[in-house]
C-alpha cells in the first residue's frame, strides 16, 4: 500500500484566494500608494526619455506633472489628484496611457493595475509556469491522481494517474485543455460521474463565483461564451446565478477500466501569482486505493478535439 506522500509547508488545504470587496480605508490606503508609485516613476523619468527638450529651471530631475498629463491627453488637475492619492475614476485607459508615457515595465505596469485593482485590457493573465519542484510534488502524489489547474482554470500539468483517469489533455489545443470545456463536451466525463447533473450544477456555480473576481475579464468571457454556444445545459445552469465556494468535494467515478472510485477532491492552493492549485483525488477507502494502483498501467485515451466534440444534452447519457 501507497504511504501518503509529505507536501511540506509549500502547499495549504485552501480555496484559491478571490478578490473581495475593499473597505474604505483599503481603498485608501490602494490610493495613496498608487500616487506615490506614480509619482516616483515620474520623478525618475527625464524629459530627454520621452522626447523633451531639458529646460533650464528644473527643480526635479524627472518630469513635471503637466508634461505627463499632456502626454498621456489627460487634465493636469486629474492627474495631479491621482498623484495625491485623492478619490478619482481612473479608468484602465487612462492608466495606460500614463504607464507609457513613465515607460514602466511589465511588473511596473502589473504593480499599478493591482493597486487600481483594475484589469489591464492589453495583458491577459498567463498561464503560471509549473516548476521541477511541482511536478515532483505531483510525482509522488501517484498513483493518486492531481492536476495543476490555472487561475482560469486551465489544465496546466497532471501526474500519470490523473491522465489515466480523464485522458491525454495536454496533447489538446490550449483552447480545449479546460475543465468546464472538457467537462460539458466530452462524453466521457457524463458516464464517469455516477450523479453529473448533480456535479455539473455544482461546478458552474464555483465558476461563476470564481469568475466574478475578474469580471469582464476577455480570457473569462472567452471562455464562458464557447461552452455557452456548444452546451445547453450549461447556457440553462449559467442563467440559474448559482454561486458556490470552491472547496473539498465528495464523488463516486466510475472508470472504464479501474471500476468504481470513492474519492474527495480537495485543493491545495500553491503560494504563487495567479492563484493556482493542485487539485488532488483523494481515496476514501482501500478499495479505491487499489483501484487507483491500476491506474499507472493505463494508456490515457484520446480526448476529442474543439472541432470533434459532442455536445452533451441529457439525451446523450
Amino acid at each position: 500500500m501507497t504511504s501518503e506522500p509529505d507536501l511540506g509547508a509549500a502547499l495549504l488545504d485552501a480555496a484559491p484566494v478571490a478578490r473581495v470587496r475593499l473597505s474604505r480605508a483599503q481603498t485608501a490606503e490602494r490610493r495613496r500608494a498608487l500616487g506615490e508609485f506614480i509619482r516616483s516613476r515620474r520623478e525618475r523619468t527625464t524629459p530627454e526619455m520621452v522626447g523633451l527638450p531639458p529646460g533650464s529651471r528644473r527643480r526635479t530631475p524627472g518630469l513635471r506633472r503637466e508634461e505627463v498629463a499632456l502626454l498621456a491627453g489627460i487634465g493636469i488637475t486629474w492627474y495631479t489628484w491621482l498623484e495625491q492619492g485623492r478619490s478619482v475614476n481612473a479608468s484602465a485607459q487612462v492608466l495606460l496611457s500614463v504607464v507609457r508615457v513613465l515607460g514602466m515595465n511589465d511588473t511596473e505596469r502589473a504593480h499599478v493595475f493591482t493597486l487600481a485593482d483594475l484589469p489591464d485590457p492589453e495583458h491577459p493573465v498567463a498561464a503560471p509556469e509549473i516548476g521541477p519542484a511541482v511536478r515532483v510534488v505531483l510525482d509522488r502524489l501517484n498513483p493518486i491522481p492531481a492536476v495543476v489547474v490555472g487561475p482560469r482554470w486551465q489544465f496546466l500539468a497532471g501526474n500519470r494517474a490523473h491522465h489515466a483517469l480523464i485522458g491525454d489533455y495536454m496533447s489538446l489545443p490550449p483552447s480545449d485543455r479546460n475543465l468546464p470545456w472538457m467537462y460539458f463536451t466530452d462524453p466521457e466525463w457524463r458516464r464517469m460521474a455516477e450523479d453529473w447533473p448533480s456535479t455539473a450544477k455544482t461546478m458552474v456555480a464555483k465558476l461563476r463565483s470564481a469568475s466574478a473576481a475578474d469580471a469582464g475579464d476577455p480570457e473569462w468571457e472567452s471562455l464562458i461564451g464557447r461552452v455557452r454556444a456548444v452546451s445547453p445545459e450549461f447556457r440553462e445552469l449559467w442563467q440559474t446565478q448559482d454561486v458556490a465556494r470552491l472547496g473539498g468535494q465528495l464523488k463516486v467515478l466510475r472508470h472504464a477500466q479501474v471500476g468504481v472510485l470513492n474519492v474527495e477532491v480537495i485543493h491545495l492552493t500553491m503560494a504563487d501569482a495567479g492563484s493556482p492549485r493542485i487539485t488532488v483525488y483523494t481515496p476514501r477507502d482501500d478499495e479505491t486505493r487499489e483501484r487507483m494502483e491500476r491506474l499507472m498501467t493505463i494508456e490515457p485515451r484520446v480526448l476529442p478535439r474543439g472541432d470533434e466534440a459532442e455536445i452533451l444534452t441529457s439525451d446523450s447519457a
